[in-house]
Parts: C-alpha cells; structure tokens; sequence
C-alpha cells in the first residue's frame, strides 16, 4: 500500500539541485543590509543575462498603495522599511507584504530595484562593500544555470515581511487568468510517455485551466513542489495552482513509464518550464515524478529542479 512518503522515493536516482537550499539557508543568515544589497545585486547580475518582464498592472494592483507610500517616504525612511523587512519585523507594511503571493513579491522588488536606479528609492549607500559571506552568496548566484538563478531570486524574497500566522493564512494573490480557449491550446508531445492524465496536466496547467486540473488528482493526492513539503488534498493543491501557476509555460520532452505496485503506475518525465518573469528563451530544468492509481488519478507528484541540463536526458534503467 502507497503512503505520502513511499510515493515521495519513486524514481530516487533523479539528482535535483541541491545548490539551491544550500544558498537559500546561507543567504538566510546574512544581515538584512547584506540580504537587500544581494538582492539588488542579484537583479542587475540576471539583468545582464536574463530579460526580467515588467509586472502585469492586475498582479500590481495589490501592492501599488505599498509602492507609493514607499515613494514619497525619505530615504531614510525606505531604508528602513526595507531593512524591516528582511528582519521581519512586525510592522504594517511587514503584515501586509508577508499576505501576498510570491509573484507580487517579485513585482515589489522589481519596481523598488527601478526605482532605486532612477534615484527615486534610497540606493545602496556609495562605497558600500558586501561581506564576505554576502559576496560567496553572491558568486554561487552567478555560477549556478539561469533556471536556478530564477529560483534562488524567488526563495530571496518569500519569506520577508512579518507573518503572524506562519501557515497557509490568507494569501493576497492576483486575478486568476481565464483559461485559454480550447481552439487556441498547443497541446504537449511528450516522447515516451502517451498517458492521457500526464499528458492532460501538461495540456491543462499550461492553459491556466486550474478547474479541469484538479480534477486529475484524487481527493486525498498530493504534489511536492521543488524544495517543499507535498501539498496534500484538491482544495491546498488547486490554492497553490492560483497562487504560483498562472502563465507558466511547461515543455515535456520525453519520459517513461513503469507499473508500481497495487497497480499503480509511475512515469518520470523531464523537460523545461518557463515563467512569466523572464524571457521565452529561459527555462528552469525539472522533471514531474507522477504516481497513478489504477483509475488513472494522481496520487502524487514531484516537481524537480534539476541539478544540470544532463539530467534531462538520462533514461538508463
């Protein structure tokens, strides 16, 4: 019989990159100075290599009365605001900044990063030197693939402000997109792997259609995103879809299945996803470990960051 952590193991040779939470928990403990001049830092650093988009007007429109507030505070002030929360502080604005979605988090900082170079935002003091386990933290950035440089940009700014719940809470996340019509869907091919509910996640995550998604799972499945606990049960999964899914773009390549025990089926697949964020040409390296019951329904499923691009092509069993 299948539980939560058996189903987690499947496919156990898949070698994520453990570069990731490395650098995540050293960049955790820098000081909140070394924290906001690694962001700044890491943004121009992708800059130069990675086309950053601009916000959408309807994710921004949650952290608009934030922004203009920070703006027509002194510069002391928006260091200070910024400072409080990279320490989390409990502050008005740490409370309200801990609400919303990771993506309104990355827009915040996008639009304080152009601010700061229109002089608009206190800049990084002049002469200011990074530590020295601020500028290691900073190399690993710079060394790591873009699709793990786009992760670690994420993993930076999740978790500031101040959160007085530490759990689910209620989350502030843009407008969900409507689905993409059926006539205007590219449908997915994927070598190797012809299973329709595999397939049809694909088909249906990419065409923003979270309803017909969830229903792909059973009621009690659960998916494992990279570096995090499995989010267990349609209604956390289909919250999570919302909240981190819209607009992501997911190009299987190939994969393949085997039969598990009880009659269930596991199939690994890898390929690209690419994000909203950053241009069409940058994808992160992952592979999706699906376990189906005999009906066909999810049971669970990993989404792997990849340790390197070699990872997509190996199928040695």
């Amino acid at each position: 019989m299948f539980t939560l952590e058996r189903a987690s193991k499947i496919f156990p040779e898949t070698l994520a990159a453990d570069v990731v939470p490395a650098v995540t928990a050293r960049y955790r403990l820098l000081s909140a100075e070394d924290q906001l001049a690694l962001i700044w830092y890491a943004y121009l650093e992708m800059g130069r290599t990675i086309t950053v988009a601009a916000p959408g007007a309807a994710r921004m429109q949650f952290a608009e009365p934030v922004l203009q507030q920070i703006r027509g505070m002194s510069f002391a002030e928006q260091s200070q605001v910024m400072c409080d929360l990279a320490n989390r502080v409990d502050t008005t604005i740490g409370r309200t900044y801990a609400a919303w979605s990771v993506n309104i988090k990355l827009g915040f900082w996008y639009q304080l990063g152009e601010w700061m170079a229109a002089g608009l935002v206190a800049p990084i003091p002049e002469g200011y030197q990074l530590s020295a386990n601020a500028s290691a933290v900073l190399n690993s950035v710079k060394q790591v693939e873009q699709g793990q440089q786009i992760t670690l940009l994420r993993n930076f700014v999740v978790d500031m402000g101040y959160d007085p719940q530490k759990g689910e809470g209620q989350r502030v996340m843009e407008p969900v997109v409507a689905p993409t019509p059926e006539e205007l869907r590219k449908k997915v091919f994927i070598e190797g792997v012809i299973n329709p509910t595999v397939v049809s996640y694909m088909d249906q995550l990419n065409a923003n259609d979270f309803d017909n998604l969830i229903e792909l799972f059973l009621p009690d499945g659960a998916l494992q995103p990279p570096f995090q606990k499995p989010i267990v049960g349609r209604d956390a999964i289909l919250r999570f879809f919302r909240e981190d899914c819209q607009n992501l773009r997911l190009l299987p390549e190939r994969g393949f299945a085997e039969p598990a025990d009880d009659g269930f089926t596991q199939i690994k697949v890898t390929g690209k996803v690419q994000t909203p964020w950053f241009g069409a040409g940058i994808g992160m390296n992952v592979a999706w470990r699906f376990l189906l019951n005999p009906e066909g329904k999810i049971y669970f499923v990993a989404i792997d960051l990849l340790a390197s691009p070699a990872e997509l092509l190996k199928f040695a069993r």
